[in-house]
């Protein structure tokens, strides 16, 4: 499994640490050619679109708030991108709702936001009847 993360122009720095302090996963960074007039939405889509053609990949995007990354991302076909600020939310997002991306605030502490895509990674969807009735209501949704 592979991560495909980005970020807009301001979190460059926080992308390049999170990468380094999560060694034990391989990711594709999808925002190389950030610069000072660059928009979000543009890199949601890159992640999104890749998270798309690489089933079983997840992604990570950042921006000031992660709203914006994860409204995004979610107008790309077969994206469950959750928008997380605590690590509840982010085992929860995965586990109930086998979302597949998570948008983060790049102004959070890096500890938090490594622990946050720990979480995110390392959880697993729990298909109990439920959760994954609500998941096709959502894809249904799509169609």
């Amino acid at each position: 499994m592979k991560i495909a993360i980005a970020t807009d122009h301001n979190g460059v720095k926080e992308k390049k640490e999170l990468i380094k302090l999560l060694d034990n996963y391989e990711f594709v960074d999808m925002s190389t050619d950030n610069n000072a007039t660059d928009d979000y939405p543009d890199f949601a889509k890159r992640v999104a679109e890749y998270v798309i053609e690489n089933p079983g990949d997840l992604g990570v995007l950042m921006c000031g708030t992660g709203i914006g990354m994860s409204i995004a991302a979610n107008k790309v076909k077969g994206i469950r991108a959750a928008h997380c600020s605590s690590l509840e939310q982010a085992h929860l997002a995965k586990e109930h709702n086998n979302a597949n991306i998570i948008a983060l605030s790049y102004k959070q502490d890096i500890k938090e936001l490594k622990s946050m895509i720990e979480e995110f990674i390392n959880t697993p969807f729990s298909n109990e009847e439920r959760h994954a009735r609500r998941v096709d209501k959502i894809k249904a949704m799509e169609k």
